[in-house]
């Protein structure tokens, strides 16, 4: 299905596109038959919304098959964007890795900084496995649940404001029409302002609940240790310099580029002396693993998607409209606070963000509103970035829930809720300059 996909973006045949998306559908079946309860069932139920509404609308098959290839540039993305850890894994840094983190365990505080900041740059090409992996690490060190909830909850959601490899940035790239080169600067000084944020808040979050660093006998870091590290900055930083590059020569879709560098990258990888045997492991646990975890994002991106499709122009999404048109010509403030409020009531009671903010980000009109581009999507991505943090039902929170033996509120609200606020008053502060 990517690689029909990746075709029809250049061949632009018709009769393909109506293939792609009966592969889409049939992908989403099998998907729902290997989802987990919950976000199986609130796949069917937007799904079923979805469909329903363009029946309604009159639109028929057309307008169904219009809405889930538009979603189908973000589904390939999230598919083929994990591919991107095995020159992680051939490349022996996750090793190194662990040995940064073991070597901070005896000072909170460095903890925190080298957890969050290890995750703001394995998150932006690896997502939600980034999590999984420092969790690995750490697993048999029993850190306190308070510091897991917040290190992991903030060094991950600062990705979702930057990278291209991320479905939210890709959803505003491809939605508001703006191009990556317009908007990394942007979209990295917020992720490194709520990374700075996360980090002050508990040095003083410390001082009140200090606890002692682990008796775990600390595992040097010595010289090849830290040439991993820099080779590992500098891979990323490589990542979304050719992204970049290659937007700037062709105006492809960012969400192609990324695609296309996530299937190029590992055949490069291979292309070693010594690496091409060691590829078909890690092809096969990506089949055979990889893939099949992902059942649960496919399913709620999916039927989002087509759900704020089929919303684009009903009465409800009018209404929203123009009551936000109106805050709008009012105040920044008031037309910021009233969408990041309305993201996060929705996705709070389990409503994935591409379903609320896709929705706004074809609904919106900046001509209406009299904000610039740039600023409606940073304020969505700042919506993104906190209802993902706060939200219990959102992939994040389940996961760092379970990895901390804490509720889904208790990570949200209870341990990132101040962080969410301060980081989003002050960086409305900042894009209201720009608006």
């Amino acid at each position: 299905m990517c690689f029909l996909f990746l075709v029809q973006y250049f061949a632009q045949f018709q009769w393909l596109q109506y293939l792609v998306v009966i592969m889409a559908l049939f992908a989403f079946i099998g998907s729902i038959l290997n989802a987990n309860r919950m976000p199986g069932i609130l796949g069917l139920v937007m799904m079923g919304v979805g469909i329903g509404v363009e029946l309604l609308k009159g639109t028929g098959f057309s307008g169904i098959s219009e809405g889930i290839f538009l979603i189908l540039p973000l589904l390939c993305l999230i598919t083929l964007a994990p591919l991107l850890s095995i020159p992680l894994k051939i490349g022996g840094f996750f090793k190194s890795v662990s040995h940064l983190l073991h070597n901070l365990l005896s000072q909170p505080k460095k903890m925190y900084a080298g957890i969050t900041g290890t995750l703001f740059f394995l998150s932006p090409i690896l997502n939600l496995a980034s999590v999984r992996i420092i969790n690995e690490f750490l697993e048999d060190l029993k850190l306190p649940s308070a510091l897991t909830a917040k290190s992991y909850v903030v060094g991950f959601a600062t990705a979702s404001m930057w990278s291209p490899y991320f479905a939210s940035v890709s959803l505003m790239i491809h939605y508001l029409h703006i191009s990556y080169e317009e908007f990394i600067l942007y979209g990295l000084g917020f992720s490194i302002l709520s990374l700075v944020i996360g980090n002050l808040l508990f040095a003083l979050w410390e001082r009140r609940h200090p606890f002692a660093g682990s008796s775990a006998a600390i595992v040097p870091l010595d010289k090849a240790d830290r040439y991993q590290l820099i080779k590992l900055i500098l891979f990323v930083a490589c990542l979304m310099g050719v992204c970049l590059l290659v937007e700037e020569l062709t105006n492809w879709s960012m969400i192609v580029i990324v695609c296309l560098l996530a299937v190029i990258v590992p055949l490069l990888f291979a292309v070693k002396r010594g690496n091409w045997k060691r590829m078909p492991p890690l092809l096969k646990d990506f089949r055979d693993r990889n893939v099949p975890l992902m059942s649960n994002e496919i399913v709620l991106f999916m039927s989002a998607g087509m759900l704020a499709f089929s919303l684009k122009g009903t009465t409800v999404m009018n209404g929203v409209s123009d009551l936000l048109a109106g805050l709008a010509n009012q105040s920044f403030f008031l037309f910021a606070f009233a969408l990041i409020l309305i993201v996060l009531c929705i996705t709070y009671i389990g409503i994935h963000q591409i379903a609320v903010i896709g929705a706004l980000a074809m609904q919106l009109s900046v001509v209406d509103l009299g904000v610039s581009n740039l600023a409606v999507a940073l304020i969505l991505l700042l919506s993104w970035a906190i209802s993902m943090s706060l939200s219990p039902f959102s992939g994040l929170n389940l996961l760092v829930s379970r990895f901390s033996r804490l509720s889904g509120r208790s990570v949200g609200l209870g341990a990132n809720g101040l962080h969410s606020f301060v980081v989003a008053f002050i960086s409305i502060a900042i894009i209201s300059l720009i608006a």
